[in-house]
């Protein structure tokens, strides 16, 4: 599509090209004195135009805008290509980092255990404290 768009682009210049505008401007005085200015253009098409550089215009015109084009897609191709490349390796460093929370939630629900599990053990010690102390 682009391709075409800019081939109908560059017909429509050349052929504006070959086109000639010729402006004429008359002015004429009426009997009154005032002026009337009269302006005509003429645009004429060359009739000896050589066919022969028209239809290789035409192809040089028509093989560069597919290069134009195959560029276009070469890099609409790499920036897609770097867009998923950035995309993988976002969602690793998301899969890694959740990995990571996870491991260190462990952690600290294991440290959080073991700290309970002390402060239960003082408390039966304090307990039995307490009660040898009131038994006495």
């Amino acid at each position: 599509m682009k391709k075409q768009i800019l081939a109908a682009i560059v017909i429509s210049v050349f052929t504006v090209a070959c086109t000639k505008s010729t402006t004429k401007t008359e002015q004429v005085e009426n009997p009154d004195g005032s002026v009337t200015t009269t302006t005509t253009t003429v645009t004429e098409t060359p009739q000896g135009v050589d066919t022969a550089k028209i239809n290789k215009t035409k192809e040089d015109v028509a093989t560069k805008v597919d290069a134009a084009g195959n560029k276009i897609d070469d890099a609409a191709q790499k920036a897609k290509d770097k867009i998923d490349a950035t995309a993988d390796k976002t969602k690793q460093d998301l899969n890694q980092a959740g990995k990571d929370i996870k491991t260190e939630a462990d952690k600290v629900g294991k440290d959080a255990k073991e700290a309970a599990r002390k402060g239960a053990s003082k408390v039966e010690e304090a307990a039995k404290k307490v009660k040898e102390d009131l038994s006495k």
